[in-house]
């Protein structure tokens, strides 16, 4: 038995050192020292070797383990680095080549409608205010005059919330004009501001989404007319679309403006000869305006026998839409780069 084990040692260790691979390392491993290995087979013959010769051979037994381990771990360290090597220079990458072209971005539509819309009314003298998107009742809709049983309170028109600490009404905004509620509780005419942000309603087809983006606009001062409202939507119509257009103002009504009116363009694709866009009609609505309702003012504790003030309020995706000829709203939320490197 002793010359069996040297002969295994032998055997075993001129084997790993022939090695080209790990994995063939990994079969003289299992076949020199697993449960069915050469060595196990050995040592199962130890019963018939006499008992004083018993230690000796244990001792060679492992002695053939611990020059095996050794021997196996260095062939397998140099066998795994030559393999890397082989593997980098077989995987090398020429640096100097131009890279690969990537799918080009863009800044979506509605972040450069809103820095576009942004910019004008600043350039007139509006700087943007923000409020909330977690409103209350009071100030999304009693402060501005809009009735108990108004069609917009309805539950398939808001998304209602829990009520809040203090037990009351608590919503989405609907709209931007709580900015203006807020702006003239904080500040004292006169007074000229915009609140572009996210709205929701409960609304989802090719135009409407459930989230969508509002700018809100007001001024209110001592002889505040319908005439600077008018002058300033043509200014800022003129600017945004880069083209002079016709504006038409049609009656309408809102609870927060009295009058109250729509505000139709001249339509950007057909210039007035009537398309499917426009619906034939030759006139695109944009927005809606009109002066701030008196009550609405009483809401805030404005005088409104000395002041008066002006209200008007858009859509920055429909202004996108018509800005960059997009036919589907729902396109704009779709998270497909491609949508944005048509936009660049």
């Amino acid at each position: 038995m002793h010359e069996l084990l040297a002969q295994l040692k032998r055997t075993a260790l001129a084997e790993l050192e022939s090695a080209t691979s790990p994995g063939e390392l990994e079969g003289i491993r299992v076949k020199t020292l697993g449960k069915k290995g050469a060595l196990t087979q050995i040592l199962r013959g130890l019963g018939q070797v006499p008992e004083g010769e018993r230690p000796a051979i244990g001792a060679l037994a492992n002695e053939l383990k611990s020059a095996f381990e050794v021997v196996f771990a260095r062939c397998e360290k140099e066998l795994k680095k030559h393999e890397l090597a082989a593997r980098l220079d077989r995987e090398w990458v020429d640096i100097t080549l131009p890279g690969r072209p990537r799918p080009s971005g863009g800044v979506h539509p509605v972040t450069r409608a809103f820095g576009e819309i942004i910019a004008i009314f600043t350039a007139m003298g509006f700087p943007p205010a923000s409020g909330p998107e977690v409103e209350s009742d009071w100030h999304n809709f009693e402060a501005l005059n809009i009735p108990p049983d108004h069609p917009a309170r309805e539950m398939h028109d808001t998304f209602y919330l829990p009520p809040g600490p203090g037990g009351g009404k608590r919503l989405l905004r609907t709209h931007t004009s709580p900015v203006q509620i807020r702006v003239m509780l904080e500040r004292k005419p006169p007074l000229r501001v915009i609140a572009p942000g996210r709205v929701f309603r409960c609304d989802s087809d090719l135009t409407h989404t459930p989230m969508f983006h509002q700018v809100e606009g007001f001024m209110v001062d001592e002889g505040v007319n319908f005439g600077q409202l008018k002058g300033v939507l043509e200014v800022f119509l003129t600017r945004f679309f880069e083209r002079s257009l016709p504006v038409r103002f049609r009656p309408s009504f809102f609870p927060f403006t009295e009058p109250s009116a729509e505000v139709d363009m001249g339509c950007l694709f057909c210039e007035g000869s009537g398309c499917r866009i426009c619906k034939r009609t030759g006139w695109l609505e944009v927005l809606g305006c009109g002066m701030i309702h008196p009550a609405v003012l009483a809401n805030v504790g404005i005088d409104r026998e000395r002041y008066s003030g002006f209200a008007f309020g858009m859509g920055a995706d429909r202004l996108a839409m018509l800005k960059y000829g997009i036919t589907d709203l729902r396109a704009m939320f779709d998270n497909d780069v491609r949508f944005l490197g048509r936009q660049a």
